[in-house]
């Protein structure tokens, strides 16, 4: 590898550059360098001992000395409150399994329509009528003028006036001495022997 250019050093501090050419070794102190030895305690002693032996007692562990073990499988049977919940799940599976569709009664479904009242329906027309005042616009409405105008009664509007006034005035002035006495006879029909016959076969 190639030692690096003069341009590629980094550049130094002018000030520092100049305290360190001016530096003067015997400003230096004398120094004695103090060994110190820390000595372990009675405990790190005992736990590191404690560890040595544990480590020893694996490594030189005899598979000789294991004992065989026979295992025992245990069965636990349920108690009679655990047999008590089975026998209702069980019983309730079956239940469902073999349910029949043709135990349930037919329902005929009524479909009940409320219609709203006279008092809604004209709660509701006021109601759209003042949204629709309050949303209108009043700049579409164009200036009219009004015109009156008197439409006079033609001859026939005259002429059926007349008769119904005098229906009117004859039935007013109507007067009960005028009736005469009638009575009056219930006829009663009795049905034919046809008659009487198909009411039979029915």
């Amino acid at each position: 590898m190639a030692a690096p250019s003069v341009k590629d050093l980094p550049k130094v501090d002018d000030n520092l550059k100049t305290q360190l050419e001016n530096f003067s070794q015997s400003k230096l102190k004398d120094v004695e360098t103090q060994e110190k030895l820390v000595l372990p305690t009675a405990e790190d002693v005992k736990q590191e001992k404690q560890h040595m032996d544990m480590i020893q007692g694996v490594e030189g562990f005899s598979h000789d000395k294991l004992k065989q073990v026979a295992t025992a499988e245990k069965v636990v049977l349920p108690n009679a409150e655990d047999v008590k919940l089975e026998k209702k799940h069980m019983e309730f599976i079956h239940g469902v399994e073999g349910f029949s569709p043709e135990r349930l009664k037919h329902i005929d479904t009524a479909e009940k329509v409320i219609l709203p009242n006279a008092e809604d329906i004209k709660m509701e027309r006021v109601q759209v009528i003042a949204k629709d005042l309050e949303s209108f616009d009043a700049s579409r409405l164009r200036p009219t003028e009004t015109q009156e105008k008197v439409s006079l009664p033609a001859a026939e509007d005259i002429a059926n006036e007349k008769q119904r006034q005098q229906m009117l005035d004859g039935v007013t002035n109507f007067s009960v001495d005028k009736l005469k006495h009638t009575e009056t006879q219930e006829k009663v029909v009795l049905p034919t022997k046809e008659v009487i016959e198909q009411e039979k076969a029915a």
